[in-house]
Order: structure tokens, then sequence, then C-alpha cells
């Protein structure tokens, strides 16, 4: 694609260590006048200069042209086309285009609102979901992230980023946004917001690392990142390996004021640099030695998406936890989701995520429901959840409409309580299972005389280190419980037993720590057991029963029609295999979000079709 190029000069500058910089190819026409630059596929080119958005051929010749005063362009393939994001600089609003490179086209799409800043650097993000993100940076470190399809343009979140940042890239493959800091230096985050935040340095001014001005432009190249200087003199080239960087090259540029830098592969798959800008005298491109491979963009989890959500929790901060599902035998739909909220007590939700009830008991910690169970001569429906302000368990009875009203509670003489599950035992009582953060496991037999509810302790055993998710396969009389960095134990639930754990799943690449919430789905054909892999936001799915089979990992994504985010940093989840309606007629799986976005906002739960799930990963 570069043989079209007319005039080659060799620099003469040398390297910083001391090697000759290689030759650069001066590019021709209309190229040369661009203020920002972007090859596209067949060898043409999108060019920004003071008037214009121009669509040029290989020979800088223009094929179109869009009249805007325009700055910060990106794109991203997009079929036989590319998507083109602009920032028109006097209305200081992104505009996509659409570039149809075959037609010789340019359409400008919806524009992004105004964001409440001006916009000092703007930059493109595909996520696993192949959907496209738009980050707008602001001179005093406000920045956006935005997330398109179609004609939706959806706030994801707001975030803060270095001050006088003029320039930004991201790496899909690697999910991480790279930010210049012009004072200090080149900065990796993680570009998914449904991930943990996080910053690393990647590149910083002397005496921090080796770089001798601030940061300027950048470029993503495969396996790493291209990197100008603030002044436009020196060139870097650093590899990003095993999540390491490492500073390959540093060369001289070679010529004066070099602002802005691309990247393309050309025709031959060798790596090349575009640098040039508005006072450089035009653009060069330079075929320096590179190896590197980018990382797989996907790991190959599915990915599902929530069919609703709850309103928010009352509490912002880490506050949704746990939740628990009722059914109600008469009406499907009028089942009822339980949530607690560490800082307040417990949630009561419809099928629509609406709040039905808030119980203000205090530090609600896990919560589990069984129905149609025996205590003290009755019947009843019942949840129970830990509390961490009395190291107790409190019973909440559930009536047939689905009204939760406090029931009671006991002591445990835990020092730190944490987790529960229920276990509805042959004989039709209740009992739970209670953890404790130094490893504890107490299984209580469920009693009450008159109005007084007690806890008979039945069973103690004890895991290393701390556990939390716990779930009870009550047909099979299985218990099985996390320990949070080690992996899943199972044991017998039957309180007479002994506690002989075994390790069905440790922690490793399929079950990342921290190990947390758990479920267990009984279908027609198979019963399943779901895990919260919180380490990477994804949810294990694994057959209940030995040799405890892996059915497959996936996550949860955006829904942008029903304006829902997905999920990340799960603590609990809940799943049924009961019918329903609607969606979820072959049950539903409801999961706590750590981070809710679309936008940002206090944690919340999800809902979930299993059918969903199920095909996504071809389950029985």
């Amino acid at each position: 694609m570069m043989k079209s190029f007319i005039t080659t000069v060799v620099l003469a500058a040398l390297a910083t260590s001391g090697q000759p910089v290689q030759a650069a190819t001066m590019l021709p026409g209309l190229t040369a006048q661009a203020h920002e630059l972007s090859a596209l596929p067949g060898g043409g080119w999108l060019s920004i200069d003071k008037t214009a958005l121009r669509l040029l051929d290989a020979n800088g010749k223009e094929r179109a042209h869009i009249m805007v005063r325009a700055k910060h362009l990106d794109t991203r393939p997009q079929g036989k086309n590319v998507l083109a994001v602009i920032v028109d600089a006097n209305k200081e609003q992104a505009v996509p285009v659409l570039v149809d490179v075959q037609a010789g086209t340019l359409t400008a799409q919806a524009p992004f609102p105004a964001p409440a800043f001006g916009i000092e650097s703007a930059c493109l993000y595909r996520d696993a979901q192949q959907l496209d993100h738009l980050y707008l940076l602001a001179k005093d470190g406000q920045a956006e992230q935005w997330v398109m399809q179609g004609d939706k343009r959806l706030q994801v979140r707001k975030l803060a980023l270095p001050p006088h940042s003029k320039h930004c890239r991201a790496d899909d493959s690697a999910h991480q946004l790279l930010v210049s800091e012009e004072s200090a230096g080149l900065w990796a985050y993680n570009a998914d917001a449904e991930g943990v935040p996080s910053r690393e340095a990647v590149l910083l001014k002397r005496p921090y690392g080796t770089l001798e001005k601030g940061a300027g432009a950048l470029t993503v190249v495969p396996g790493g990142v291209a990197l100008l200087d603030a002044k436009g003199k020196q060139l870097h080239l650093l590899r990003r390996d095993g999540g390491k960087w490492s500073n390959v090259s540093a060369t001289d540029t070679g010529f004066k004021g070099a602002e802005q830098l691309a990247s393309t592969l050309g025709a031959d798959g060798k790596l090349q640099l575009l640098m040039g800008g508005e006072d450089a005298g035009g653009w060069q491109v330079r075929t320096p030695a590179w190896t590197g491979a980018a990382v797989p963009a996907s790991d190959g989890k599915a990915i599902v998406m929530a069919r609703t959500q709850t309103e928010p929790v009352a509490r912002q901060g880490d506050a949704a936890d746990d939740p628990a599902i009722w059914r109600n035998p008469a009406d499907p739909s009028g089942a009822r989701i339980l949530g607690t909220n560490k800082k307040q007590g417990l949630l009561v939700y419809d099928l629509q995520g609406k709040e039905l009830q808030l119980l203000e008991v205090g530090r609600l910690n896990n919560v589990d429901v069984r129905q149609d169970v025996t205590v003290g001569g009755r019947k009843l429906d019942l949840a129970v959840a830990t509390q961490r302000d009395e190291n107790s368990v409190m019973l909440f009875a559930i009536d047939a409409q689905g009204k939760v009203t406090t029931a009671g509670s006991f002591l445990t003489g835990l020092k730190n309580i944490y987790g529960m599950c229920l276990y509805r035992p042959a004989d039709g009582g209740l009992e739970a299972f209670i953890n404790d953060k130094d490893g504890t496991f107490l299984q209580y037999r469920v009693e009450a005389s008159g109005n007084a509810i007690s806890g008979k302790l039945l069973r103690r055993f004890k895991v290393d280190t701390q556990p939390e998710g716990c779930v009870v396969d009550d047909r099979n009389h299985r218990l099985f419980l996390g320990e949070e960095r080690r992996g899943v134990w199972t044991v017998s639930a039957k309180g007479d037993a002994p506690a002989k754990l075994s390790m069905i799943m440790p922690v490793g690449p399929q079950l990342v720590a921290d190990v947390e919430g758990m479920g267990i789905y009984h279908g027609d054909k198979a019963d399943y057991l779901v895990v919260s892999s919180q380490g990477d936001n994804s949810y294990l799915v694994m057959d209940a029963k030995p040799p405890y089979k892996v059915r497959g990992s996936f996550r949860v994504g955006y829904n942008l029609v029903a304006g829902i985010d997905g999920t990340s940093e799960t603590d609990g989840l809940e799943v049924s295999s009961a019918n329903f309606g609607g969606p979820y007629s072959k049950g539903m799986l409801v999961i706590q979000d750590g981070y809710k976005r679309l936008p940002d906002g206090a944690q919340n739960f999800k809902y979930v079709s299993w059918d969903d799930v199920a095909r996504a990963l071809n389950l029985d």
C-alpha cells in the first residue's frame, strides 16, 4: 500500500542507542497537509486539515470531504467499511462518520451529546462484545465514556484521568486505555468499564523513567505502543508482554515538531509508523524493526445480556451483596427477589426490578430462601440472612403474596459472621450453614418455640482461609462452598455425616479468585452449579454431580436496547429452574453487580434468563 509514495529521504539523525535511524518515506498529495491522518484498507487515507475531513486515495487525491473544523480523528474497521470519529471543534461535539472505502463516500452519523467541558482528547475503544465506545477527555482531567449502537449514544461512566492529556488511544485486544499526560508520561488504564479500575505507568518522564520530555502523540501497535515525546523529537517503541511494559527502542524523529502519530501494516505485514502534523512540514512513514503480536481480543467466554435490572440500592459504594428468589406458587409473575444491602438491610423487588420493600434491620450480608419448610410445627416460607452488626442469624417470613416480615434471630458466637446458605433436609425442616471470615462453618437446625426462634448446632468444620459463598443441593444432600482464594469444595450436607471436604474446582484459569456467589440449577436432564468467578467478571457453569464437568463460562454484557449494563465484581448470585413466565419460563439467574454503569450509579441486581445461558453454553 505504500508503493505509491514518491519521495524518500534518509534521515541523518541517530538513534539514542547510536544506531542510524531507518529511512523515512514522505507522503504524497493532500496527505502532506493533514493535521491528523489515518490509513484505510486498500491504500487510502482519512485526513483532517484546517477546513475538512477528507477521504483520500493512496496517492493523496481527494475522493470526498465533509466541511468541518475537526480534531481528534480515530477509526475502527466496520465490515467492509470504516467507522471514524472526529470532534467538531466549533461545537465541541464528537461526530461518528461512516467511511465507505469502495464507494468513496463519507456519511456523518448522529453526534454524541456535547459534554460539559472542552474536549482535549478523544479516542475509540471496541470491547469484547464488539460494541464501540468513545472516550472524551477534558483539560482538567474530567472524562466520560460513551457507548454507541446504531443511533444510540449512552453514557457508560464518568472517570478521572490525568490533566493536560492531549492524546489517548485504546488497545482493544488488551482492553487498555492509553493516555499521554503531557508533563508526566504515558499511563495505561482498564478500558473495560465493567472491570476493576486500574492504572499502571507505561513510560514516565525522568527521574521516574527514561522519557526525556513529557508524553505526546501515541498509536497502538501489535503487542505494544509507539509514543512521541511532548516535543515530537523522540520516538519510543514499547512492548507489553505478560502484563509488563518494556522500552524496546528510542530514536530521534529527525524532524521538528512531530505532533501526531499513526500506524498501519504494509502489504508485507510490516509495521509502518506515520509521523507528522500541522507544524511538522508534512508526514513521513517509517518502518521500524518490530516483532510483536496483539493478544486475542476475546478469551472465548460467551456473552449474554440481562433482561431486567433492579432499582439501585439506597447506599453508595460496596453495598448490594447477595440475592435470593422466592417463587409464588399461585402466580409465576408474582415472584420476589430478595437482596441484601450491607449498609442498610433487606430489599424486596418484583420481576420488573421495582423495589417493593426495604427492611432496615442492619448490615445483612448473605441471604437464602427455602419454601414450605416445617419449623416449630408450622409450614413456612422463610428467608434467612447473616447480620454482621450482632454476628447473628436473622429470619424473615414470606406470606402468600410475597410480603416479607421479620421473624426472629439467634446469636452464633462467631467473631466475623459472613456468608450463609440454607438446606432443606429430607424431613422437611430447615438447616443453615453459617461461616466466619476465619474459615469456620457452623451448621444449625432452625427451631422455634412459639414466637421464639433458636438454632441448634449440629456440626462445626473449617477451611484454611476466608470463605463466603455456599449453596446446598437439597435433592442430593450436598453442600458446595467457596474458599475465596482456593476454590470450590463439596461435603455432605447431612448434619450427622463426617465433614470430609473434597476440592472439585481449584482456582486457576477457569475460576479466578475471588470465588464468590453460588447457585444450583435443577434441570430436567442435568443439574448445574453456577459460581461467580469474581477475578475475571465471569460465571462458571459445571455439573453439580461427579465428575463435576465444566460446561463453560459466560459474562453478562450490555443490553443497550433496554439500557442495562453488564455485571462485574459479583459478590452474590442465585439461580432457579422454576417457571417465572415470559423470558424466565425456564428459570432465571439473579446477579449482584459491583459496578453500575449506563450511567454510573449505586449497585443493583441483574436478572438473566436461564434460557439465554443455556443457549450460549449449549446446555441440556
